[in-house]
């Protein structure tokens, strides 16, 4: 399906792990975007973020408001599939298939420390390797190429990348050339939630989708402004153009009837 002219991927999140690796045993690597309110809210603004998204082999649906926009759609996806969450379930998957991981990006010290809670939690985990790009790394070319000649050397099959987006979304498609049998999937703060620099929101405030009310206690200088004061008008725009689309769809099947 598709919102915003955006396709989602219709999977849960079980499904969407199988064929991540049944992607990879059949040797085809790929890219996939979590894409929740925020990352919709770019996409649909900025050309050149929608241009940089739209280079990835798919999409799935990170943000609980969007899975909302597919059921007032008339087209509901599964459930969320979101990188927090799939560090963990497609970790595990890999571990129990002799997969190999890397961790780049995050805060710094916490690709290290995640690495080390998930080899503890998933037995034989390979941890390919780990990098913390210098701060400001996006702007030197220099600093590009060699975060690609140590992901390059370390020969992973699944690259997590841990950085704000749009960053980790254009850092990856300009680097995953150098492995181009892996999959790559920008996670965000994951890397945090797993070594416990930060704590995820409570399972039920999950579902009631307010996790992203939750993380706004945790860096309120960081993201209120766009939480609380750009993100609400585009989800009630977004939900409003759900509905005029779902009563155009309806429209057109009755009229052709």
């Amino acid at each position: 399906m598709t919102i915003y002219d955006v396709p989602i991927l219709g999977l849960s999140e079980i499904q969407f792990v199988k064929l991540m690796m049944d992607e990879l045993e059949s040797g085809r690597g790929g890219w996939c975007v979590t894409v929740n309110l925020d990352m919709l809210h770019q996409i649909t603004d900025d050309i050149e973020v929608r241009s940089v998204v739209e280079k990835s082999s798919f999409c799935t649906a990170d943000g609980i408001s969007l899975v909302w926009a597919s059921r007032i759609l008339g087209t509901p996806l599964p459930e969320r599939v979101c990188g927090c969450d799939l560090i963990y379930s497609l970790t595990d998957e890999a571990a129990r298939r002799g997969r190999s991981i890397f961790l780049l990006g995050g805060n710094p010290g916490t690709a290290e420390k995640a690495a080390l809670v998930l080899k503890q939690r998933y037995q034989g985990l390979v941890v390919a390797g780990t990098y913390c790009p210098p701060f400001g790394f996006e702007q030197d070319a220099k600093q590009i190429e060699e975060i690609a000649s140590i992901v390059r050397s370390a020969q992973p099959d699944i690259v997590y990348v841990g950085l704000s987006f749009p960053k980790q979304e254009k850092l990856i498609a300009k680097i995953r050339h150098v492995c181009p049998n892996a999959w790559w999937m920008g996670v965000g703060i994951s890397f945090s939630y797993v070594c416990g620099e930060f704590k995820r929101a409570p399972l039920w405030v999950q579902k009631l989708g307010l996790e992203t009310f939750y993380r706004v206690t945790l860096e309120p200088r960081r993201l209120a402004k766009r939480y609380l004061v750009r993100n609400p008008p585009f989800i009630i725009r977004l939900l409003i153009s759900s509905s005029c689309e779902r009563f155009r769809r309806l429209w057109r099947k009755n009229s052709a009837g």
